[in-house]
């Protein structure tokens, strides 16, 4: 039980939501149409979970092999604002290289027996997802392709958390597709692709100091980033109303409309670490659940984690709230 909670605590739980939600959300949606199967569907979601842990893993390990991964601490050290290194599991000795491979088969090894067992219900369509996501997400840090150095770290996290993950879960659970997922999911991939390019805008300095080609460093003016973060929420809020427009999706949808002060504290926040990174922000009502406060002040990464909770909050009720109106309307 030990080793169990070693890894998975290792691969960073605290990200789950980000495949936990839209999966469950997907899931929702596919039982109001004919051929649901709640344990295909509960099986779906089961090995994204799985799939989420082992991406989480193998980005670490690719890391590690291409950098190590306490860079950031070297950053520190030269009086660059960085967040904490990655993977201390690794760098402090209580873990191997090797042993992490084995827990990123292990993870992934789960995953795909989840795939298998919906492959041989649901036909080939499940296959053909399944492959193009485990192949985008090795790509994500892993040669030869390494997405994440090439500035499209962003767009692979929006694809396979967004369409990819959402109509994966809704062809698994009921055996079809349909356009209201599109017009969700690509909200939802454009949402969790934010929460990642908050983050980068964040490690802009230390990324461009390693050579890491995140999209942020990519783009290298920092009003460029305020101009796509802007997008990015905005598309999101945008492509749901042009969907209720265009008759795909219920008005009772625009209830996600709510989030958009949300989403403007957010935009705000990530402006002033721009302008002005020295200042303090305090957790507030707005910003959703921010995790032991305490304890995130005493490691030192209040300033990091004031703009990356409620980017993951954001996301998480925009979530909650179409799940609600697609069990209800």
């Amino acid at each position: 039980m030990n080793i169990i909670r070693f890894w998975y605590r290792n691969a960073r739980p605290t990200a789950l939501p980000q495949s936990l939600l839209p999966a469950i959300l997907a899931f929702c949606m596919a039982s109001r149409y004919d051929g649901f199967s709640i344990y295909l569907g509960v099986l779906a979601v089961f090995g994204a979970i799985m799939g989420h842990l082992s991406l989480n893993l193998f980005d670490d390990y690719f890391d590690y092999k291409v950098q190590k991964t306490d860079f950031r601490d070297r950053m520190q050290h030269k009086g660059m604002r960085a967040r904490i290194a990655k993977c201390d599991y690794l760098t402090s000795g209580k873990a191997t290289i090797k042993q992490l491979l084995v827990a990123c088969v292990i993870f992934g090894a789960i995953a795909l027996s989840a795939g298998l067992v919906i492959y041989l219900y649901r036909g080939n369509v499940i296959l053909i997802l399944a492959v193009f996501a485990a192949i985008l997400g090795i790509s994500y840090s892993g040669a030869p392709l390494r997405l994440s150095y090439r500035g499209l770290g962003e767009f692979v996290i929006g694809i396979m958390f967004g369409p990819m993950l959402m109509t994966g879960v809704f062809y698994a659970a009921c055996g079809a597709f349909n356009w209201s997922v599109l017009f969700v999911s690509v909200p939802v991939g454009l949402l969790v692709a934010n929460i990642v390019y908050t983050h980068a805008i964040m490690d802009y300095e230390p990324d461009k100091e390693v050579g890491k080609m995140t999209f942020a460093v990519l783009l290298k003016d920092k009003k460029r980033m305020l101009f796509c973060l802007f997008l990015l929420l905005s598309g999101a809020f945008s492509l749901v109303v042009i969907g209720v427009i265009a008759g795909y999706l219920s008005v009772y949808y625009l209830f996600s409309l709510l989030t958009i002060p949300m989403a403007a504290g957010l935009f705000y926040l990530v402006r002033e670490f721009i302008k002005n990174p020295d200042r303090i922000f305090t957790p507030q009502l707005w910003m959703g659940p921010m995790g032991n406060w305490k304890r995130i002040q005493a490691i030192g990464i209040e300033w990091f984690m004031i703009r990356w909770l409620p980017a993951r909050n954001l996301m998480s009720f925009f979530c909650l709230i179409m799940m609600i109106v697609s069990l209800l309307k």
